[in-house]
């Protein structure tokens, strides 16, 4: 796929690692001049003074209608799939033309040595030595010029947004202690319970009055608890299983338990035992010892993750409203109507 290796280095792309997501997708298999040159046939869509070729579109359609191909799909829902893929993709280059007017627009720019330095670093990161980088781009069919090109217009879009968007994202400590407030399951650590048990089997081959002499034993256990005699001797009198540690089951998160379980344990409060519960072991009666709760969190050790994962929020938001306003802004004209073929 024409994308791998330029997909891997726009992770590391600098200046704009937090707006990386924005360009992902559909977007990154637009690698222009890839493939050579053919003429172009006709436009499929005008913004502003540029325009969208019909084979611009379908260089970046062509990736994926050769993935739609290996799908065990009907012919026609096949082509429902093509249709909605070239619509967005159409969409995508049409926001992609008018980010760059804006580039422009602004006079944004960068020096080679930002591009090198970009390069560099998914070099280091990947381990790659120049010769490995241009043997995997030739297996992509990738020039090192197109290469370049494609990662200093990463940058550029990137510049903008950071200028246009990010720059005036402001989070609060007030927005801050709201997402923790919110997300008690993230920071609250975890919630263990420390059980105990009285078992009692019932033979495979035993019969309704076996099964409900066990029953009537049980019973005679549970009226015991209940006047007062301390469940960790009685487990060790009767219990069938662990009766030797007084019915010690261990700690347990209340999901790793089965649902019958689970139920009857969030009913208690520690120091209380649970009514008889027939279950695919036996007859039982479990006791909740304690409750643990570990790992918690403070507000403040996570100040700078709850910012991180609120800008990422925030920017998407913010980002795809300044593109909605840029396209009001805009003169668009789409002369695509569907029937237009990808091959």
């Amino acid at each position: 796929m024409k994308n791998r290796i330029i997909e891997k280095l726009f992770k590391h792309v600098v200046g704009f690692s937090t707006v990386a997501f924005l360009f992902c997708g559909i977007v990154f298999l637009i690698v222009p001049g890839a493939g050579g040159a053919e003429i172009v046939d006709r436009i499929v869509a005008v913004v502003n003074d540029d325009i969208i070729s019909l084979f611009e579109m379908n260089q970046t359609v062509k990736s994926f209608t050769e993935r739609v191909k290996t799908l065990d799909y009907s012919a026609e829902k096949k082509k429902k799939i093509l249709f909605k893929i070239r619509e967005d993709v159409l969409n995508r280059l049409i926001d992609e033309k008018l980010v760059d007017q804006e580039i422009k627009r602004l006079r944004i720019n960068i020096s080679g040595k930002e591009v090198d330095n970009a390069i560099k670093r998914f070099k280091e990161t990947n381990d790659f030595t120049d010769k490995r980088l241009k043997e995997a781009l030739e297996r992509d069919g990738i020039s090192m010029v197109e290469y370049r090109k494609y990662i200093r217009d990463q940058i550029l879009r990137g510049k903008l947004v950071n200028r246009e968007v990010q720059s005036k994202i402001v989070i609060t400590k007030a927005d801050i202690e709201a997402y923790y407030k919110q997300h008690p399951e993230e920071y609250a650590g975890k919630k263990k319970i420390r059980l105990r048990h009285i078992i009692m089997r019932v033979p495979s081959e035993a019969d309704k009055d076996g099964r409900l002499a066990v029953q009537k034993k049980m019973e005679m256990v549970q009226k015991e608890l209940k006047a007062g005699h301390p469940f960790e001797k009685m487990a060790k009198i009767y219990s069938e299983i662990s009766g030797e540690t007084g019915g010690v089951l261990g700690l347990f998160e209340l999901d790793d338990l089965s649902p019958q379980v689970k139920k009857v344990i969030k009913g208690i409060i520690p120091g209380e035992f649970t009514d008889i519960l027939e279950t695919e072991h036996g007859y039982q009666i479990f006791f909740l010892e304690e409750i643990i709760n570990s790992g918690g969190k403070q507000v403040e050790e996570v100040s700078s993750e709850i910012e991180s994962k609120l800008h990422k929020e925030i920017i998407n938001d913010k980002y795809q409203s300044w593109l909605k306003d840029l396209r009001k802004r805009s003169h668009i004209k789409i002369m695509f109507n569907g029937r237009l073929n990808a091959d």
